[in-house]
């Protein structure tokens, strides 16, 4: 089929409900890649699902269709062949599983079929994820084909903002998703040619600024609400924002991040910003959403590391000589998330904490270096929790 054509890495529901529909509305034809056997076989029986966008004004569903779906466990050679002839690559896979996707991506670049180079762009909760791709890419590629790089690839990060609650237990492949959503990519990679056509995606000069208020403030805050609101037994985060106390608390956490990101970045100001975490908070309290408490609150190792939302404002703050206080609160929230069923990671953080000693457990978890502003600190909270523990 002639055309512009996504291979798109991940079929879940942001993969599906989210870039899958930009590049369908688009104009592309997207080719999922997955893992798992379930996704795959449902996308490759299936010819077209919904996606309905949830907001304070009702429901929108729109169709997708002109899709294929890959495993590339079994299909590794047709993957490798979909990627040499696409125009863009995305991925919605997680950051901890960008190393494993890396291969036929640089396999793909190798065989390169089109003219023009390939577009990667990563879809991750994480800064730099694109970046991160690329390293493990170039690690899978021989030396000439990355000394040519320029001509056969363009590496882009992006940043997504878009909740997708948990779905219904009989959706399918249909996907429940927020109306609002921001979709930011560099455009400096891609000059002096034009970057790829996806309607919605907003090209910027310099992503920073886009990526850290959308870290510090919608992941800050939402994950702030979910660890406060699991001890406190709530069981979505729009419980967690009725509770005034509650409600509170993620305000003053979102102070801090929202002070450190006008200190940081010139052109967004005090008000601007603050109009942004009304905006975010009144998002997260949409009850439409139904938005688990646990399904915000997982992978508490992850969230806790060094360049996650958490360590890395209060890091911030600290070098500066700033107020963190509120942050260390949500900090310690995180390091009480433990044992959470169908969360790896709650057990895996229990494990660290029982076996470490505080300092040993601090540089484990967040990453952070003994002699940084903020160690001491952090160390005192890892200390109260293992205590409470014993």
């Amino acid at each position: 089929m002639s055309g512009k054509k996504g291979v798109h890495f991940g079929g879940g529901n942001i993969g599906r409900g989210f870039v899958a529909e930009f590049l369908h509305n688009s104009g592309y034809e997207v080719v999922f890649v997955d893992v798992m056997d379930s996704i795959i076989e449902s996308l490759q029986k299936t010819k077209h699902y919904t996606v309905t966008e949830i907001g304070p004004d009702g429901e929108t569903t729109f169709n997708i269709d002109n899709y294929r779906a890959l495993n590339s466990k079994h299909e590794m050679e047709k993957v490798i062949e979909e990627i040499a002839t696409a125009d863009v690559v995305t991925c919605a896979v997680g950051p901890n599983i960008l190393k494993f996707i890396a291969e036929p991506i640089a396999k793909g670049i190798e065989a390169r079929k089109k003219k023009e180079p390939l577009a990667v762009i990563a879809c991750e909760n994480a800064i730099g994820a694109t970046d991160t791709l690329r390293g493990f890419i170039e690690q899978k590629m021989k030396e000439e084909t990355k000394s040519n790089i320029k001509d056969l690839a363009r590496f882009a990060n992006s940043a997504i903002d878009r909740i997708v609650p948990i779905q219904d237990k009989d959706a399918g492949l249909n996907v429940k998703i927020e109306k609002f959503y921001e979709w930011c990519v560099e455009s400096e990679p891609f000059k002096p040619a034009d970057p790829p056509q996806i309607k919605g995606v907003h090209y910027v000069e310099d992503l920073q600024p886009y990526i850290e208020r959308k870290l510090f403030t919608v992941n800050t805050g939402h994950a702030t609400a979910a660890y406060y609101g699991y001890q406190k037994g709530k069981k979505y985060i729009h419980d967690v924002l009725e509770d005034k106390e509650l409600h509170d608390i993620v305000q003053n956490a979102l102070k801090e991040t929202a002070h450190l990101i006008t200190m940081k970045h010139d052109h967004i100001s005090t008000e601007e910003q603050q109009d942004y975490v009304q905006n975010i908070v009144q998002r997260i309290s949409n009850p439409v959403l139904k938005d688990n408490v646990e399904r915000v609150g997982r992978a508490p190792l992850r969230k806790l590391s060094r360049k996650e939302r958490f360590i890395n404002p209060a890091a911030h703050l600290a070098e500066m000589g700033e107020k963190y206080d509120c942050l260390l609160g949500s900090i310690e929230m995180a390091l009480r998330f433990q044992d959470v069923e169908g969360d790896d990671e709650s057990f895996e953080l229990t494990k660290k904490l029982k076996s470490m000693d505080a300092t040993a457990a601090t540089k484990d978890i967040t990453g952070l270096e003994e002699s940084h502003a903020l160690f001491k600190d952090v160390k005192e909270v890892v200390e109260k929790v293992q205590k409470s523990m014993s």
